[in-house]
């Protein structure tokens, strides 16, 4: 930056109540955060080329972006899309929905699709964390308004 825009900034700064002390404090610390904020900068780098890699091995072009009709029938979009995300991390494959809003949702989902009530789960690391607690029938449903009948699994 030239020492004339550094002095408009600095007069524009002054302008909007922000003095020239605040304004090189700032900008010392700014500084002393480079190294920081240069790693970041590289992680993202990173991150995007693997991306657009992804995108470019999953041949996406502006086909993949045209509208659907919602059933998810021959949906070449969503279908490139999770082919992307399991390229960029490195997996089998991939589910990606709008609809699974957590984690949470996601294990719930696919607990619900391979257990049958009354099956048992087996946790060799230990209890699972809170939020899973009410899914798998381990927390009181009194708490949620529904009776013990409705717990799916048993841990």
């Amino acid at each position: 930056m030239l020492k004339g825009e550094i002095m408009e900034l600095t007069k524009m700064y002054g302008e909007l109540g922000i003095s020239e002390k605040v304004l090189n404090y700032g900008r010392e610390i700014e500084k002393s955060l480079h190294d920081r904020f240069e790693r970041i900068d590289r992680i993202a780098e990173y991150n995007q080329l693997k991306v657009i890699k992804a995108m470019q091995e999953a041949r996406v072009s502006d086909i993949h972006f045209a509208g659907t009709t919602g059933y998810g029938y021959n949906d070449l979009g969503r279908d490139t899309l999770e082919e992307v995300y399991a390229k960029a991390f490195h997996g089998e494959d991939a589910l990606v929905r709008p609809q699974l809003i957590s984690g949470t949702h996601a294990l719930t989902i696919a607990l619900s699709g391979n257990l049958r009530p009354g099956d048992e789960i087996l946790s060799p690391v230990g209890k699972p964390y809170d939020t899973l607690e009410e899914v798998i029938g381990i927390r009181d449903y009194l708490q949620s308004g529904r009776s013990s009948a409705e717990r799916r699994f048993r841990l």
